[in-house]
């Protein structure tokens, strides 16, 4: 496509304004309905040929079978399980993610999180809070001599092996595809990843391959116990699995900014009036930190991610 002349893009979600601006600028023609249902979207969206989208509902077949003149879909962010891809792409429809937006931020949280657990400094800061100044109970492990495993090798695990070369650690991948190691980060077979590993690091999409991935199984065939970090999504762990691992101490502490229970779209959690007794054992655990789905989430990775849907999208026209 060589054009832009009367593309219409509709935005169902907010996202930074420098998106609309710059779409704008190269003479897109921007709609934008943050509020109507799916099916009210549905009845329109064969007006547009581009939508730019957060995770506000999923675009399935029934949807993409109403958008008969869509030429793209843009998540502003790094995933794309919202999105039926398979049907979308026969439909000739091209799918833009941003997954270098926020790959940085999620890296520098990995890190955070991790230093955090190790250290306790949750712990340490609310029991000073509290009044009580407590040093040897509080005594934390450093990093230093640690092995590092992480599952997936792409923008987000690619970044947080980086940020660890400050750090005096070995670094192992597992990943799917080949040959995707690098100077930060040594690529070896799942069962070698899982006989080395001090400290595992999730970085994988959510697909039929990696539901409910962490389980009893899956965690026992770690030779030593490790620390845990998931900044990838929550249904890839089995929460009741992880407890009990934690419980027997098999996982030394885990820092999850993602939750098996969340919706889709990521913005609240999908919880009954009463509980779930891994989430409650979670909330309560001193070892265990949590976050509302923010690694990737900083000032700097709104701008970063809206500029990357710009360029992928003015790409597919030339401009």
């Amino acid at each position: 496509m060589s054009s832009n002349t009367s593309i219409k893009i509709l935005h169902i979600d907010s996202n930074h304004p420098l998106l609309w601006e710059q779409l704008q600028q190269a003479g897109f023609e921007n709609h934008e309905d943050f509020v109507s249902s799916k099916e009210m979207i549905e009845s329109k969206i064969h007006n547009y040929q581009g939508i730019v989208i957060r995770s506000r509902f999923k675009i399935d077949k029934a949807f993409i079978d109403k958008a008969t003149n869509l030429q793209f879909i843009a998540r502003v962010g790094a995933g794309l399980e919202s999105i039926d891809c398979t049907y979308a792409i026969e439909k000739g429809i091209q799918l833009i993610a941003a997954p270098e937006g926020n790959s940085n931020a999620v890296g520098e949280h990995a890190i955070g999180m991790l230093l955090s657990l190790m250290n306790k400094l949750n712990r340490a800061d609310r029991l000073v809070r509290e009044g009580k100044w407590i040093r040897e109970g509080n005594r934390g492990f450093e990093l230093e001599g640690k092995t590092v495993g992480l599952i997936g090798y792409g923008n987000m695990g690619k970044s947080f092996a980086k940020k660890l070369k400050g750090f005096e650690v070995k670094v192992l991948c597992y990943d799917i595809q080949e040959n995707v190691g690098d100077e930060n980060a040594t690529q070896v077979s799942l069962q070698e990843l899982q006989q080395q590993t001090d400290v595992l690091s999730l970085h994988i999409p959510w697909t039929p391959a990696t539901d409910k991935m962490i389980d009893t199984h899956f965690i026992h065939q770690f030779s030593k116990s490790f620390w845990f970090i998931n900044t990838s999504r929550g249904k890839n762990v089995v929460t009741e699995d992880l407890v009990v691992a934690l419980e027997l101490g098999k996982i030394l502490g885990a820092g999850l900014d993602v939750l098996e229970y969340e919706k889709l779209s990521f913005e609240n959690l999908f919880l009954d009036e009463q509980k779930p007794a891994a989430y409650t054992y979670l909330l309560q655990s001193e070892n265990v930190l949590l976050t509302p789905h923010i690694a990737g989430w900083t000032q700097e990775s709104h701008e970063k991610l809206a500029q990357t849907i710009v360029n992928k999208i003015k790409k597919i026209y030339y401009i």
